[in-house]
């Protein structure tokens, strides 16, 4: 990969991560409409660890304080402090994981087209919109109750075709059930900390069986260029989140859905 490519995938990632268009779908497409070389599973792991730091330094401080009053919880085998947000947090990890690991070979290869991704495109962004208009926006998430963890729990299973956005369908969920847009983006970006890891996991299982020269210069680069945008993007989103609400990101995904039909169809 030469240094355009690898800073232009890198801010790629970093930058619709955590908005509600879809990274992957992103990642997938812009090396085939560009016509650039796919970019090997290593350097997708390293853009997806810059994220992944990006959002755990962000919410560090919150972080801590999930782990602690979680391990408090089973000491004491009663909610203590935000023990509850962090079970939240775990039962809605779980459908992803199931599904993840069920559809993993589907997920790499059939789902990957440029059609699947124009169709889910459009159509959870119009979903997004919807929740957008209909949702009460009332609650926090910290008032998450058992089905409302296992709605954002499937629905983010979802995000595992590309195109959905993982962010974008746990927001859609979260306003569906009358969370604030603040408490959705929060619940979901701190959701986004074991999935990412999750799925670096497998693909680092994935890269240690192959072969191939890493170029270090390139993983290196992208991971850190990654990491920066995805905490401003981070910083930004929720800073603006209420001023502009969702209809930006809704009108950008029909575009973008539009775009791929008229390229690919």
């Amino acid at each position: 990969m030469d240094l355009l490519h690898v800073v232009a995938l890198a801010l790629v990632q970093g930058l619709t991560e955590f908005l509600p268009i879809s990274s992957s779908a992103h990642l997938i497409l812009v090396p085939v409409v560009l016509g650039w070389p796919d970019q090997g599973l290593a350097f997708d792991v390293a853009v997806h660890l810059g994220t992944l730091a990006a959002v755990v330094y962000y919410f560090r401080h919150a972080i801590a304080t999930l782990v602690v009053d979680w391990l408090a919880s089973l000491r004491r085998r009663q909610s203590v402090g935000e023990s509850r947000l962090a079970w939240a947090v775990i039962g809605a990890t779980l459908p992803a994981v199931v599904f993840g690991l069920v559809f993993k070979e589907a997920v790499e290869t059939t789902l990957r087209g440029p059609l699947v991704i124009a169709t889910t495109t459009i159509v959870f962004g119009l979903l997004l919109g919807w929740a957008d208009i209909k949702g009460a926006r009332q609650r926090s998430e910290h008032q998450l109750g058992l089905r409302d963890v296992l709605v954002i729990g499937f629905a983010q299973a979802l995000a595992l075709i590309p195109g959905t956005s993982r962010s974008g369908i746990t927001i859609t969920a979260g306003l569906f059930l009358g969370l604030k847009r603040q408490a959705a983006a929060r619940f979901s970006f701190l959701l986004s900390i074991p999935t990412i890891l999750g799925a670096g996991l497998l693909k680092t299982k994935d890269l240690l069986e192959q072969t191939q020269a890493v170029d270090w210069q390139a993983i290196i680069m992208g991971a850190t260029v990654s990491a920066l945008g995805a905490y401003a993007c981070i910083h930004l989103f929720l800073k603006l989140l209420d001023r502009m609400g969702m209809m930006p990101f809704v009108a950008y995904r029909l575009i973008l859905g539009g775009m791929l039909l008229w390229l690919f169809l």
